[in-house]
């Protein structure tokens, strides 16, 4: 007996005592004992007079130590799942400057969601004129999200926005201190603390199923009480006013039988499907399972309602499926009036009992209805997950924890009340400067987190503590203004170099602060303007260098011709960056090759052709069978009524004018300006044609005519 468990059900109607034995992971319930309250020292599951409460736990471990000879000295029991609050909330914090880094600020997040939830709880309670003081017993993290996108993890993460949702579970201190006043009344040790609904959940519903969206509800006298699991986790914990107690009520009602008798129909009926009612004035009836269900029907709806309009305000819709326990859930057509409520099929609600708990065994016999989930659930989620009473002290200040998960320094400070946020260093002030006429801000250094210490040594957030632990926790240290170089905000700017013509040239960024020369090592102070050109254009760059008799527009070779302004770009002066047009905006980039094309030299010559002016004609023709191209000026350029000839150089701008010539037909002497004839060596009679007849030296000619001379020897 040596691994032998004690565990207590002290509910509404009665106490549960029972005695199991641990061996190779597999429960064996040894023993159990039952006793009824003799008065109504239980209320909803609180306990209302810790003497009687007590009285009844000694008197079954009494029992339970006398048959088997031993002495009980440490128990497991069970908080009442209806005292339980559950709170879920949300925090967010700008990591656009500070990044959560670590694990302990990630905790530090997680503890600032839980004192929310905490103070909003707070809030309710006092919005109902209720002071009821809450223990934090356990948070669960259900997601973090990174600018609005959920994430696996925030440590390292670089974004605007980190937010962690968290649900966390609070439990009354006045539940817990009568707890322990009644166990210490019966000579009891409070071995570990569990909660009703967590024990029945961890029986029937194990963590690989609680993605599922399952309601359990343990219906016992005077309260029914619901959990819900949902996304790995219990996400809700509900209560109703409304139970067995409310059936046995109706069956009083109903049949004109006194409380007590009216329990025991109630009771026989379940076993044996129908029992033997003698009402007050002595008349003797046989009722059977399903008239108990009709005749009371108004209270099984009644109390059905109850239950699945608390489901639906917690779950916000209705689950998957709903689990009943407790004896409260054998009441006749429960289940099937509960899922109709529900809107579930009939097969999705069913009454669970202690045949679907796995690795257990037992000695002997004991009911294999749903009386005994929660008991057995208790003595086992106590071993399994057992909530630890410790005590530890905060700033000179004792503080009580229980322990439903492995607790932390972060878990203490929960329980001391110290305001996480307050207790972080503030942060330095930040300067104002400007940067060409745009205005940033220096942050100050940020406030260093809480100093927590354990006999001197530094502790962090999530570091587990033990019995007894005394921490001193220090408020961080306040942030530093800013220690800001001008380099920390422009970055190392470096010389650049540019080509004119193929040579290089070295370009330095110009830099000042308030007007002055700045060196990148000055330190920035609060209100400073700082004025930086890391760019320079074309022209500037001109001004600034050996070319600023350059930093012009370039000049356009035009000429006005016949008044009409014509502008010649091919013989304009130019500026080019990497071969492509520039003008004196375009900003020049490191490496850039700058080309200058002055203004060309153009000639008479030059400018007829690139204007294709009409100032002559051409004739082919042939003389003597060879051919001869004929050229006659038809029009003459003038400037300033001075004829132009072809190596006449035409300045920029220069008005001109174009004359027709007088003289403009093509004759037959004028091929001799072409060809080479001597006349007057050849003797005898000369005869002058024109594409085959006589003509003479004045005769017109046009294109393709036939010319000859023709010397007729005497």
């Amino acid at each position: 007996m040596n691994d032998i468990i004690f565990a207590l059900d002290i509910g509404t109607r009665s106490v549960n005592g029972l005695l199991l034995n641990i061996e190779n992971g597999h429960y064996t319930l040894v023993d159990y004992e039952s006793i009824e309250h003799t008065e109504r020292s239980m209320l909803d599951g609180q306990i209302h007079d810790v003497v009687a409460v007590a009285q009844i736990i000694k008197q079954v471990k009494q029992q339970l130590e006398e048959r088997h000879k031993i002495t009980l000295t440490k128990v497991c029991v069970a908080a009442a799942g209806r005292a339980l609050k559950t709170k879920r909330t949300i925090v967010s914090t700008d990591i656009t400057k500070q990044p959560l880094m670590d694990r302990e600020a990630i905790s530090f997040l997680e503890l600032t969601a839980v004192q929310k939830a905490q103070y909003e709880l707070a809030e309710e309670e006092k919005s109902q004129d209720q002071l009821t003081h809450y223990y934090c017993v356990g948070y669960s993290v259900l997601q973090y999200k990174l600018d609005n996108d959920i994430i696996g993890s925030l440590i390292d993460q670089q974004g605007g926005n980190a937010e962690v949702e968290i649900i966390a579970t609070f439990l009354p201190k006045v539940v817990v201190e009568s707890l322990i006043s009644a166990l210490n009344r019966a000579h009891l040790e409070m071995e570990a603390l569990t909660l009703e609904p967590i024990a029945a959940i961890n029986v029937l519903i194990p963590e690989s199923m609680r993605r599922l969206n399952v309601a359990l509800v343990d219906i016992g006298a005077g309260t029914s009480d619901i959990a819900l699991t949902d996304e790995g986790t219990i996400t809700a914990y509900g209560m109703v006013s409304k139970a067995g107690d409310e059936i046995t009520e109706a069956i009083s009602d109903y049949y004109l039988l006194d409380f007590n008798e009216a329990e025991r129909v109630k009771r026989e009926i379940t076993e044996h499907h129908q029992a033997t009612v003698e009402d007050i004035l002595g008349f003797e009836t046989v009722v059977t399972k399903s008239e108990l269900a009709l005749d009371i029907k108004p209270a099984i709806e009644d109390l059905a309602s109850a239950i699945a309009n608390e489901i639906i305000n917690l779950n916000k819709r209705a689950p998957k499926a709903v689990m009943l326990v407790g004896g409260g859930s054998l009441t006749p057509d429960l289940t099937n009036t509960l899922a109709d409520k529900l809107q579930l099929p009939h097969n999705r609600v069913a009454t669970r009992g202690t045949d679907a708990i796995k690795d257990l065994r037992t000695t002997i016999d004991i009911p294999t209805g749903p009386e005994f989930i929660t008991p057995i659930g208790i003595a086992i989620a106590a071993k399994q997950n057992p909530v630890h009473y410790i005590s530890v002290t905060v700033n000179e200040r004792a503080v009580r924890l229980f322990d439903m998960k492995q607790l932390t320094v972060g878990d203490c400070l929960l329980a001391a009340g110290i305001d996480i946020k307050r207790m972080y260093g503030k942060p330095g002030m930040a300067y104002m400067v400007s940067i060409n006429n745009q205005t940033i801000t220096l942050p100050g250094t940020h406030g260093t987190p809480p100093k927590i210490k354990r006999n001197n040594k530094q502790l962090r957030v999530d570091d587990l503590i033990e019995h007894n632990d005394t921490l001193v926790v220090d408020k961080g240290e306040d942030g530093h203004e800013p220690l800001v170089r001008l380099h920390d905000i422009i970055g190392n700017v470096q010389p650049f170099t540019l080509y004119f013509n193929d040579k290089p040239y070295q370009v330095t960024p110009k830099i000042t602060i308030n007007k002055k020369a700045a060196d990148l090592e000055a330190v920035l102070k609060d209100g400073d303007r700082i004025e930086m050109v890391d760019h320079i254009d074309l022209g500037t760059w001109l001004n600034q260098s050996e070319f600023h008799y350059l930093a012009h527009e370039p000049e356009i070779f035009a000429v006005y011709l016949d008044d009409k302004f014509i502008p010649l770009e091919a013989y304009s002066e130019k500026l080019f960056i990497n071969h492509q047009p520039a003008s004196l905006e375009t900003r020049l980039k490191p490496g850039d090759k700058i080309y200058y094309n002055p203004l060309q030299k153009v000639t008479k010559e030059v400018l007829t052709k690139a204007l294709k002016l009409p100032l002559s004609e051409e004739i082919n023709i042939t003389f003597n069978n060879e051919p001869v191209t004929i050229k006659k000026e038809k029009m003459a350029l003038y400037h300033h009524d001075i004829l132009l000839k072809d190596d006449d150089v035409i300045e920029p701008l220069s008005k001109l004018t174009i004359k027709r010539l007088e003289d403009m037909t093509f004759i037959f002497q004028d091929v001799f300006r072409y060809i080479t004839l001597d006349l007057i060596k050849q003797r005898g009679h000369v005869h002058i044609l024109k594409n085959g007849a006589p003509t003479t030296f004045l005769e017109p000619i046009v294109d393709g005519d036939k010319l000859e001379i023709i010397h007729e020897s005497k």
